[in-house]
């Protein structure tokens, strides 16, 4: 009987042992959906400001037209500002631009946003070309019209803020990345998925 009551209680514990560590491995839930998407070079995604509205201030396009972020409403948009001065920003600028390319349609656009001077706009979106994303949205957000850029909690450059089409944050990243790699575009394919 002993023999059986030791058994019995190897037994219980064996299976305590085994639920602490099944536990421990699937770790607690992420509170945002995506934050799994936050790996490789989608390490920085942060979802701090997630659900805040975008801002309403203006930016301007190519031809001086102000314009503001709910012209994009409707879809998943992801906002890069960038300046040609940026080494990082010109270092990732081809990876958005191949993202476009891939992803880049009604449901998903991306959206540069020079901070670069006014009387430097020319140069900025020859620089876009060059740098091979002359396929994305160029607009301009110059020193003396900065309140989109205070507007959105951007801190330095590069940083890419991704809003859904309720115009709401999802995430931002905050530095330069390969918006071209297997994270970035699973990242990107979620965030379709789940918002369109």
């Amino acid at each position: 009987m002993t023999r059986l009551a030791f058994i019995g209680l190897f037994l219980v514990a064996l299976a305590a042992i085994v639920y602490v560590l099944f536990s421990a491995a699937g770790g607690k839930p992420p509170s945002n959906p995506f934050e799994r998407y936050a790996t490789g070079d989608m390490a920085k995604l942060s979802f701090a400001s997630a659900g805040e509205a975008a801002p309403t201030a203006n930016m301007f396009a190519a031809d001086g037209t102000p314009v503001t972020l709910d012209a994009w409403k409707g879809k998943t948009v992801l906002v890069n500002y960038w300046a040609t001065w940026c080494s990082p920003c010109e270092r990732e600028m081809p990876s958005l631009g191949a993202l476009q390319t891939a992803r880049g349609g009604e449901k998903f656009e991306i959206v540069a946003i020079s901070v670069d001077a006014s009387e430097d706009k020319d140069y900025a979106i020859q620089r876009l070309g060059e740098l091979g994303a002359s396929n994305i949205s160029f607009h301009i957000a110059p020193p003396e019209n900065y309140e989109i850029v205070y507007d959105s909690g951007v801190q330095g450059f590069p940083t890419s803020v991704i809003y859904g089409p309720d115009g709401k944050e999802i995430a931002r990243l905050a530095g330069d990345a390969d918006w071209s790699s297997i994270e970035a575009v699973n990242f990107i394919d979620a965030i379709l998925a789940k918002v369109g």
